[in-house]
């Protein structure tokens, strides 16, 4: 029986919630967190005997040169100007990769074919022992794009007197469907660190000092990093959403990652589970923003393959098989609505996913700035 809710856990959408909650409602949250790291450790000392002669695999086709950069033209009459382009950073353990690896590979529109690139997507193998740890990461252009976060309409649970008020939209509003280009999860559930969370001018979670924090400012820019270092600019901030201490900080990775004795990470779950992760990072000039999604990684695994992408600081989001996710968006047929397409195989998700589908927690999507090309519906 124990086996089947594992599997069922693994390949049903609603499973792992469902059971996760109910077990916190009926042992706590701590001991909850005790038996999903047993449980983990289990899978991962069964992966590490049965997987141990496993290759790092690829996940999608990747050009054996990157294209030379073109010239993108403006629909409103603009001077063309160079596609943006990412320096290739290569694999992050030379003789543990699979083909591609650290290469950039452009993610397009469908709609838009003929659009520069807005988002690179690439794959890292960050753990020299275990091939099955796999990261993918996103990279956007913030010049051209901006990301806006939304809280779910259960999480983050808030007890603050202004947010009784406010309206949960829970999904994509439907003016920003025209422009959407991705989206993908959000922080941690509120009793599982009591990360700060404000959105549209309301307090739902106060803010921690030592959190990770990130911010958009009211110039569009994006900002990332220990709360009590940017929380001068507070009275700036259109929205921000915490995590746990930032992994990395202006390059310095964080002590309780760098001391191997230090094994506790995030809100509940240990530094060293080997579990599916989340994390965004910002670059050193704040316009390229990160994001990853990982299988089978430890904090510092996908820590180091953050930095390693090109982010300079780096905060972890919400971890465990169900909620990490990225997902774009392509029409269900020409002319018609679009749906929720993950970015790779293997990861839980809904065709209505944050676009439709209103979402129990929150999360973040991403908008093109400006109009290029008209979309190809």
């Amino acid at each position: 029986m124990a086996i089947g809710l594992w599997i069922a856990v693994h390949k049903i959408p609603w499973m792992g919630p469902l059971v996760a909650n109910t077990l916190r409602a009926v042992v706590g949250t701590d001991n909850v967190a005790k038996l999903e790291d047993f449980a983990y450790g289990v899978e991962d000392r069964f992966n590490r005997w049965y997987r141990k002669n496993e290759k790092p695999k690829a996940y999608w086709d990747v050009p054996a040169e990157q294209p030379q950069a073109t010239t993108v033209a403006s629909s409103e009459g603009a001077p063309a100007k160079p596609e943006w382009q990412l320096a290739e950073v290569g694999p992050i353990h030379e003789k543990w990769s699979a083909p591609g690896d650290g290469k950039w590979v452009k993610i397009k529109d469908p709609r838009r074919p003929d659009e520069g690139a807005y988002m690179y997507k690439t794959l890292l193998h960050p753990d020299k022992n275990r091939s099955w740890a796999e990261l993918f990461v996103v990279a956007v252009d913030m010049k051209r794009a901006r990301l806006q976060a939304m809280p779910g309409y259960r999480e983050p649970q808030s007890f603050e007197k202004e947010a009784k008020a406010l309206v949960r939209k829970a999904r994509v509003p439907d003016e920003d469907h025209e422009e959407l280009l991705a989206a993908f999860n959000g922080g941690f559930m509120t009793e599982h660190g009591w990360f700060g969370m404000k959105y549209d001018g309301v307090t739902l979670v106060k803010p921690r000092e030592t959190a990770c924090t990130l911010a958009e400012l009211d110039d569009g820019t994006l900002t990332l990093g220990t709360w009590k270092k940017i929380s001068a600019s507070e009275a700036k901030m259109k929205w921000y959403r915490q995590m746990p201490g930032c992994m990395y900080e202006d390059e310095k990775i964080h002590p309780g990652l760098a001391d191997p004795e230090t094994r506790l990470w995030g809100a509940t779950l240990d530094g060293e589970t080997v579990i599916r992760r989340s994390a965004v990072g910002l670059n050193a000039a704040r316009d390229v923003l990160y994001v990853g999604i990982s299988n089978h990684t430890t904090a510092k695994a996908i820590a180091d393959g953050m930095r390693h992408a090109g982010a300079v600081t780096v905060g972890q989001l919400d971890v465990n098989w169900s909620y990490p996710k990225f997902v774009l968006y392509e029409p269900k047929e020409p002319g018609g609505p679009r749906k929720a397409v993950a970015l790779a195989a293997g990861f839980e998700f809904d065709e209505d996913e944050y676009i439709r589908k209103r979402s129990l927690r929150d999360f973040f999507y991403l908008v093109r700035r400006e109009r290029e090309v008209t979309a190809q519906n």
